[in-house]
């Protein structure tokens, strides 16, 4: 593993992180809560992104209207089983989400659930240096690099995991400021 595959591949770990925190619910309104909703249509599992038109009228309402009408109860059924915790409203041709505020514990729990992603995204950054040290190790013991080029890659990759592991720690203090904001 090179030091680009790993830089690139730690990237990705940190957005996937970043969408994570997106699921997670704060005191407004946020079309992204419904990303992992799936709607069976037709037989089929599909997001909700893709069936409906999701906006956001107001900080502490989501409005969902699905581009076809003949769908609007599934994708309410949808929401209703998703663990998403909010109660669809249905009106005939959209469907409303209210926001309520969070209560106290309620912040907690998610400030919780916050650290436990961001702690599956620094897990995830070490793996990846883990995986790339045994590459370089492997390379070192072939003879393909000198042992001073070995050690000055596991150098820069430690440097790599420290600038990711920093940017996985602010988007978990931002998100962590946004559940505690009222």
């Amino acid at each position: 593993m090179k030091l680009a595959e790993a830089e690139n591949t730690m990237q990705k770990t940190v957005e996937a992180t970043q969408r994570a925190f997106n699921t997670i619910r704060t005191g407004r309104a946020n079309a992204s809560l419904l990303d992992k909703v799936q709607v069976e249509y037709y037989g089929t599992p599909t997001s909700l992104k893709s069936l409906a038109n999701i906006s956001t009228p107001d900080a502490s309402t989501i409005l969902i209207q699905p581009y076809d009408r003949s769908s609007l109860n599934i994708v309410e059924k949808a929401i209703s089983l998703s663990d998403v915790g909010l109660t669809p409203s249905n009106d005939g041709s959209v469907i409303r989400l209210n926001i309520p505020p969070l209560t106290s514990d309620r912040r907690k729990e998610l400030a919780k659930l916050a650290a436990k992603y961001a702690e599956e995204g620094r897990v995830g950054i070490r793996n990846i240096r883990r995986d790339a040290i045994d590459s370089i190790r492997k390379q070192e013991k072939n003879a393909e690099i000198s042992e001073d080029e070995a050690r000055d890659q596991q150098d820069k990759l430690q440097k790599l995991t420290d600038k990711y592991t920093a940017k996985v720690n602010e988007l978990l203090a931002e998100k962590e400021k946004d559940i505690s904001t009222v």
